[in-house]
């Protein structure tokens, strides 16, 4: 196995991915720019047709890319940077996300958007959003937030090969993280979350580049003698809810990770659920640790006090067992 950055692992799955299948092909602004290393070398195996550069449209794009996965192609968007998904709401919520059940099942819509979650480095308001929790709530679309290069590549896969639209949340501050990824072809199915450390103190349900900061916090508190579980949804559409069952029923606390807004985050959503399913194995509040309701200044020092951090992560744990 090679190691490979999560760059590399979105440019393997790719170039794959449209060597297994001819109808996969790349759209986006500047697409053939190659801006963030994604596109190495694809022009040069399979064409300019398979790689399509388009004029700042996103929701032009979003239309052309839909049109295009409901007669049998298979495109994969490339929306730069995550809220330039917004002037597309009206095509990824109306079109994309309803056609299949529109049209009684006729109609399939294998289309996957990327978005990069640029944040943390003075992109202000307008440039730093995360913003898949509202996606969430739209049936009809999956979702995936990769946390690592292997889970990247994996998931991209599936995303691909999946008959529905699957929105991709690429988080920028895992760029240049790199893991171990097999010589061999493999996919990850949806809806499989990943055990990423056992314990039986305190569950920790983190999601993407937040698995990270979780596993230094649980790695200090295993210092202080805490045992700490932390698990990585991997998608957020479809959900893994029993495997964060099981696991709060076993620590008793739960700890919930989200680098979006807390105002009906993924965490909201996933401590509803708990709330209701698993109450009584409860034996703490869950504990949400999550950005700020607040817009994202420009200022950097500033802006990073907004977003969870290790020792947030670390206060939430030490409060569920006080």
């Amino acid at each position: 196995m090679a190691e490979k950055t999560y760059l590399e692992a979105i440019r393997d799955a790719l170039f794959e991915e449209m060597g297994r299948d001819p109808a996969v092909f790349i759209m986006g602004e500047d697409a053939r720019c190659n801006f963030f290393g994604t596109t190495s070398g694809i022009i040069e195996a399979y064409g300019l047709e398979r790689i399509l550069d388009c004029p700042i449209a996103e929701a032009g794009i979003t239309g052309v890319a839909a049109g295009a996965a409901m007669v049998g192609m298979r495109p994969v968007v490339d929306f730069t940077i995550a809220p330039f998904l917004y002037p597309a709401m009206d095509q990824i919520c109306s079109i994309v996300a309803k056609s299949r059940y529109l049209y009684g099942g006729q109609a399939k819509v294998p289309l996957v958007l990327r978005a990069n979650m640029i944040y943390g480095n003075g992109g202000a308001a307008q440039h730093s959003d995360r913003p898949y929790p509202m996606f969430m709530s739209m049936p009809g679309l999956k979702i995936m937030v990769p946390s690592n290069p292997y889970d990247m590549k994996g998931l991209l896969k599936t995303a691909i090969r999946d008959d529905d639209p699957v929105m991709s949340f690429e988080d920028a501050n895992l760029w240049s993280m790199k893991s171990e990824i097999p010589d061999a072809d493999y996919a990850i199915p949806f809806g499989q979350a990943a055990i990423k450390r056992t314990g039986n103190d305190c569950t920790v349900v983190a999601i993407g580049a937040m698995v990270t900061l979780a596993m230094e916090a649980a790695a200090l508190m295993e210092a202080e003698g805490v045992s700490v579980e932390v698990i990585d949804p991997r998608t957020l559409v479809p959900l893994d809810m029993p495997t964060i069952l099981e696991s709060v029923a076993k620590t008793g606390r739960l700890v919930l990770v989200d680098v979006a807004w807390e105002r009906c985050s993924a965490a909201d959503h996933i401590s509803a659920v708990v709330s209701e399913e698993g109450f009584w194995d409860l034996r703490a509040p869950i504990m949400k640790v999550c950005t700020e309701n607040t817009h994202i200044p420009f200022n950097t020092a500033v802006e990073r006090q907004l977003y969870p951090s290790c020792d947030r992560i670390v206060a939430a744990i030490r409060k569920t067992l006080a």
